[in-house]
């Protein structure tokens, strides 16, 4: 999840200097971003409605009171079809390294601890410092700084000390490397996915021969280039089609995807609806919000 460019690929975390950290509360009616990562660890905690993430090749459906975590440099995607809020936490990896020397040695796992009383614990008092640190970050009361900063290493050393396992990395300078490629495809892909893209051309950007390219790109990404562009071009389409009455056909021919047959069966993978029944769900949904907001406010106290 982002706050800043929803479509980016390799998100570069902006957080300011007082803190070092990025942590917001997200409102969304309706997204889709596809697979991306970023050089942070990220931290989702439901506050209303629910998620999917995919995670490399595992799907998560995120409700309320749920925490997710994702670790730095791993591939992942979200898809939200009605609407939710949700706290987004994200740390640097640089700044962990500041208080966490080994973390590269290190994942971290806010796992189901149903079945250990002591795990369920300890993720309960994690959900509410974040609860804490989202009132001071909201209320900003005097001393905010104090408060929140204290609340952040808090969670450092509860997710050092309650969260993490030890992991044996081979060769991390050969996945940096090859994370540093892949970002130059899909920056390249974000900023030219509303045309024809070939494989040799993209195969270029990588400095790889077309063939090695695409069993790279499949390696690391889970799906083809192809398939990879569709999910950029359709993750544009998706918010224009819940958040402008733009016609269908100018939204595809607006962002490259001229194969209506196509088109129509990815989206149905997707989303398990027709455009027009996504629009129609999204807008009853947000009318029931607006109405209840107006009863809520017309009920005396």
């Amino acid at each position: 999840m982002s706050e800043q460019q929803s479509h980016q690929i390799y998100e570069l975390i902006q957080v300011p200097k007082t803190t070092g950290v990025s942590f917001y509360t997200k409102k969304d009616t309706g997204s889709y971003v596809p697979n991306h990562w970023h050089d942070a660890i990220e931290i989702i905690y439901m506050v209303q409605g629910c998620v999917d993430i995919t995670v490399e090749s595992s799907a998560y459906h995120l409700q309320e009171g749920q925490c997710f975590l994702i670790n730095s440099s791993v591939i992942h995607s979200t898809k939200c079809t009605s609407p939710n809020a949700g706290i987004v936490f994200q740390i640097p990896l640089d700044f962990i390294r500041l208080y966490i020397p080994n973390v590269q040695q290190l994942q971290f796992i806010l796992d189901d601890p149903s079945d250990s009383p002591i795990r369920q614990t300890k993720l309960d008092i994690f959900k509410e410092t974040l609860i804490q640190m989202q009132i001071a970050n909201d209320i900003r009361p005097e001393g905010y700084l104090l408060r929140f900063n204290s609340l952040l290493f808090e969670i450092l050393f509860q997710l050092y000390h309650n969260f993490s396992i030890k992991i044996f990395q081979a060769d991390l300078t050969h996945k940096a490397k090859d994370l540093n490629r892949l970002n130059l495809v899909l920056d390249y892909t974000n900023q030219n996915y509303n045309r024809p893209i070939s494989i040799d051309e993209i195969s270029q950007i990588a400095y790889l021969d077309s063939g090695y390219f695409c069993r790279f790109f499949k390696k690391h990404m889970g799906l083809t280039f192809l398939e990879y562009l569709n999910e950029v071009r359709l993750s544009h389409i998706y918010q224009d089609l819940i958040s402008t009455q733009d016609t269908l056909q100018h939204i595809l021919e607006r962002h490259g995807f001229t194969n209506y047959k196509l088109f129509r069966r990815v989206f149905l993978e997707h989303f398990q609806a027709t455009p027009s029944q996504i629009r129609k769900h999204l807008h009853n949904r947000v009318g029931k919000v607006t109405s209840s907001t107006r009863r809520a406010a017309d009920t005396p106290f």
